[in-house]
């Protein structure tokens, strides 16, 4: 059965400064269209995770919140795991392996570099670095998500929010 992952970089957030930690940073108002951008795609491309794992970190989730708002989700079905956070691009991989079988996509928030990282550990591919509010569509042909590891996957689709903007 073909499973189907996408990767998605948390939107444009507040810069860090001294009084905010970074987990807390939270999007500003050009992150919060861009989420909205890419949920109202993904929406209308027919494009429908069957579970949402996110980073906690508030910039993350927020994306993760809306995007799955935006595809008609309950944002109590997402699904946090800490180790994304800042557990380099093994705990996204931790992360996949460990979805239930009966899940044939999942939909992952998280942060750069490691995303970016994970993508291409994953294809082979060159994305240089995954636009803040980006996505990376990942297909595995007859793989089980415990058995995805590196090169396993077909990066299918790489999308910006700057390219769903222009479209529409």
């Amino acid at each position: 059965m073909k499973k189907t992952l996408v990767l998605v970089r948390h939107a444009t957030a507040e810069d860090q400064n001294f009084r905010t930690k970074d987990f807390d940073r939270n999007l500003n108002s050009k992150g919060l269209a861009e989420a909205e951008a890419m949920g109202k795609w993904l929406a209308g491309s027919g494009i429908r995770p069957d579970v949402f794992v996110t980073s906690p970190a508030s910039r993350a989730y927020k994306t993760a919140e809306i995007i799955a708002g935006e595809l008609g989700v309950n944002a109590s079905s997402l699904i946090t795991n800490a180790e994304i956070y800042d557990g380099g691009p093994q705990s996204y991989l931790n992360a996949v392996n460990a979805v239930p079988e009966n899940f044939s996509m999942l939909m992952l928030f998280g942060h750069n570099p490691d995303i970016t990282y994970f993508a291409e550990y994953l294809t082979g591919s060159n994305l240089g670095s995954m636009k803040k509010g980006s996505m990376a569509m990942i297909d595995f042909e007859g793989l089980n998500w415990a058995e995805i590891s590196a090169k396993t996957g077909n990066l299918n689709l790489y999308k910006t929010p700057r390219e769903v903007r222009e479209a529409e």
